[in-house]
């Protein structure tokens, strides 16, 4: 089995290195702005290839036939293009229909010169959706393609007219109809609320799903509850329970936090924080209850409520007062009277936190750094222009080798959602997108889904059941901002890479065009001296549980608002966007940052190989060039700084020719995404706590514990070494402080008299003398440190 395993990641590494995975630059037709009197504006979709579209609005209607009393007219419009039909929402039992819906055919994909738009009656079972016999044709307009005006924005919508219905023959019939048509590009106001003809196989519900849509994300606060201390609790005193404690927890809407537990008494006190994430507006109350139990049962003492309207905002470090909550005995049955002389009491210092960004993204990754309060925001400094132009080669997301494709990127706040081309491996949005920039360190994230809302949604994801659909991620870009040139367009094709269970695997390429663009360079300049996080995060830090476990609240609000938006953004789109699962334990990520530590010494090893070698007198020249640099150092040394500062500027004026080019992207290498094995990522991928039992999760513990071992052989040498350097004169070992006493002591005369260049040529002409006179043992100063005793011996 094990060699099966090998030889199948074998496999798979080879058609890895097949696959291209590199960053490649292209040339989109696409007008990069215009000059006028010799300076650049930027033009509206000037980062997209303009996409030419057949808008119809259908409005209204009147004077529609009807049957009869007891047939009333229920009409609907299917507006015609060839192959492609969209249809309105049928009105019931009325003459005078009004639809007021935009239906948008891309223009590259129409192969007919006439468009029809057909008013039908639904019959008794019909649906406007169901092509049926029973829906009755009520009359029909016609128009000529090739004759149809073009709008170009900012040009006035086109007014809609008047047409009176006719049929196939041309003869007029009873009944008009309103609608306005006109031929327009991907810029139309229309765009983002008209049925396009890309998701025509869409209907219903569904169609909802397929729209372009902007979100923003909710402005989210710190809210910090300093519990003091409680006076006058009445305690129940329950007979033989001597594990009885009492703790704090505060519940704001599903959430509820706890403070630590302490001794039973009539007035204790915690001097306890417990943070909460909460989104304007404030509307929630927060209830803080006082429990006796233990962690198993427990039942509240005394409870208040706090509506979050009336606690105080503050922007600085200042601790807000505090304040003595009347507390109130909770009801035990509905109905029940509250107590009047119940004098129980909790001091609390409540405040809302607007001094602090509440971190929803890793901070190695955040697009967006601004403190929660508006009153300390700075302006802008640019504007990012993001233009999603197309991906090609996208591989099937479906068993029907189907693939509906979307992108959501964000930004700060604001999160954007293309609209979805349905069941295309090729599809081209074209759209564009605009964002203030407030810091240039921040990163941008797009992402490509597969929509899971269309055809009844997936049944599976990833190999588990869901309940409902699922869209599935297909490939992740991210962008940092720092690493543009401003006002430069950069277009290029980026690898998405989907990291699942059998391995990576690219899933195609995606086209993007990226521009940044600030007025002001002095303005971006700036901003490299000032802090990264606002200012709060370091007069009052937070800890790292404490920052983990805000993040996964400020995550949750953000799921629960988008799912209630139209169309909704999925918590797996969410969740992904955001990277809640990067805290995991991963055996691929841990090998990923153990190489990129290494790769940050490689500097400090290759010195002390060169060091090596010139102590080993490998190449006797470089030897002895090197002895005469150290003398003009200990000789010289005002020359120090500036020859150091002097190549430093050589450095980063030779490495100019060599910069990078191209904005960064996913990297399989440094991922290491392309030597995980199966099992690996199978680890990776489990839920928590793991799905996994038996022979599996003996394996991976075992595993895990083998990995274990070698940190704590590592941690445990540091420890010792340490610990040896601190016996030196901790008497533990009293014949080798004596020693090292008295090696202090004549160090003390020498140091003293002979001037400490002196000192460093010697010790430095000792260390290079030839090998000829040398010895092969080690050191005297080594033999005495690893003689010296550590705490290694105390251990079990």
């Amino acid at each position: 089995m094990a060699n099966q395993n090998q030889n199948q990641n074998q496999n798979q590494n080879q058609k890895k290195n097949k696959e291209d995975f590199s960053l490649k630059a292209t040339t989109p037709n696409i007008s990069a702005g215009r000059a006028i009197s010799g300076d650049w504006l930027p033009t509206a979709f000037d980062l997209v290839e303009k996409m030419q579209f057949l808008f119809v609005r259908v409005v209204k209607a009147k004077d529609l036939p009807e049957k009869s009393e007891s047939q009333p007219c229920n009409p609907f419009v299917e507006v015609n293009v060839g192959s492609f039909t969209g249809t309105t929402r049928c009105m019931e039992k009325t003459t005078t229909p009004e639809w007021n819906q935009v239906f948008a055919f891309a223009k590259e994909r129409i192969q007919v010169l006439v468009l029809e738009i057909v008013v039908k009656n639904k019959g008794e079972n019909g649906d406007p959706n169901d092509n049926g016999d029973l829906d009755e044709f009520v009359g029909r307009a016609a128009f000529t393609i090739g004759d149809v005006p073009m709008r170009v924005p900012p040009d006035s919508p086109l007014a809609p007219q008047w047409y009176k219905l006719e049929n196939q023959n041309g003869v007029k019939l009873q009944g008009e109809l309103m609608v306005s048509v006109w031929m327009g590009t991907q810029a139309d106001e229309a765009f983002s609320e008209a049925w396009h003809s890309d998701a025509s196989e869409a209907s219903g519900e569904n169609i909802a799903h397929t729209r372009s849509k902007v979100y923003i994300s909710p402005r989210l606060w710190y809210l910090r509850i300093n519990v003091i201390q409680a006076q006058d609790l009445l305690l129940k005193n329950k007979s033989g329970n001597n594990n009885s404690e009492i703790f704090i927890q505060g519940v704001l809407g599903n959430l509820a936090l706890r403070s630590r537990s302490i001794k039973c008494s009539t007035s204790p006190s915690w001097n306890e924080d417990l943070m909460f994430v909460v989104a304007e507006p404030f509307d929630d109350c927060l209830f803080v209850s006082i429990e006796q139990g233990n962690n198993f049962k427990h039942e509240s003492l005394a409870i208040c409520a706090v509506p979050l309207k009336n606690v105080e905002q503050r922007i600085d470090a200042t601790p807000p007062a505090s304040v003595w909550y009347n507390l109130h005995k909770p009801k035990e049955k509905e109905g029940e009277e509250q107590e009047v002389n119940f004098s129980s009491k909790l001091n609390m210092r409540i405040s809302l936190d607007g001094g602090y960004h509440v971190l929803d993204e890793a901070t190695h990754y955040t697009s967006d750094v601004r403190p929660s309060s508006k009153y300390l925001c700075n302006p802008s400094i640019g504007v990012l222009e993001l233009g999603i132009l197309n991906a090609v080669g996208l591989s099937p997301m479906s068993k029907e080798n189907r693939t509906n494709a979307f992108c959501v990127a964000k930004y700060g706040p604001k999160w954007v959602r293309t609209r979805t081309i349905v069941d295309s491996l090729s599809p081209k949005w074209n759209e564009q997108y605009t964002w203030e920039v407030f810091d240039p360190c921040t990163v941008i994230t797009i992402v490509v889904f597969d929509n899971g809302n269309l055809h009844g949604g997936n049944k599976n994801a990833g190999g588990k059941k869901c309940e409902g659909p699922v869209d599935r991620r297909i490939g992740k870009v991210r962008i940092r901002l720092s690493t543009l040139e401003s006002d430069r367009i950069y277009t290029h094709s980026y690898p998405l890479i989907n990291l699942h269970t059998q391995g990576a695997k690219k899933m195609g390429e995606i086209q993007l065009a990226v521009r940044f663009s600030c007025p002001s360079l002095l303005n971006v300049l700036q901003t490299y001296a000032q802090p990264l996080l606002p200012r709060m995060h370091y007069l009052s830090p937070l800890s790292i549980f404490q920052l983990d476990n805000l993040r996964n609240q400020a995550a949750a609000i953000t799921t629960l608002r988008f799912k209630r938006a139209e169309p909704p953004l999925s918590k797996e789109v969410v969740e992904y966007m955001l990277d809640m699962g990067v805290n995991v334990w991963s055996m691929r990520r841990a090998r990923a940052q153990f190489f990129r530590i290494a790769s940050l010494l490689n500097v400090l090893v290759s010195v002390a190989k060169q060091f090596r070698e010139i102590h080993a007198w490998k190449n006797s020249i470089t030897t002895v060039v090197s002895y005469f640099m150290f003398l003009i150092v200990i000789f010289c040394p005002q020359i120090v700084l500036p020859s150091t500062f002097s190549f430093l500027l050589l450095a980063g004026i030779w490495g100019y020719r060599t910069r990078p080019r191209c904005p960064s992207h996913m990297d399989m290498r440094l991922s290491q995404a392309d030597t995980a094995s199966v099992e690996e990522l199978e680890e990776e991928f489990d839920s928590f706590p793991s799905k996994f039992s038996g022979e599996n999760l003996k394996r991976r513990y075992d595993r895990l514990r083998g990995v274990a071992g070698r940190v704590l052989e590592v941690m445990a040498d540091l420890a010792t070494q340490g610990e040896r350097v601190q016996s030196l004169l901790s008497w533990r070992d009293p014949r080798a402080t004596a020693l090292f006493v008295i090696f202090c002591s004549v160090a003390v005369i020498v140091t003293y008299l002979v001037p400490f260049r002196i000192l460093v040529f010697i010790w430095v002409t000792y260390m290079l003398r030839p090998p000829r006179f040398r010895f092969d043992i080690p050191a005297v100063p080594q033999n005495f440190l690893r003689r010296m005793p550590a705490k290694s011996d105390g251990l079990l």
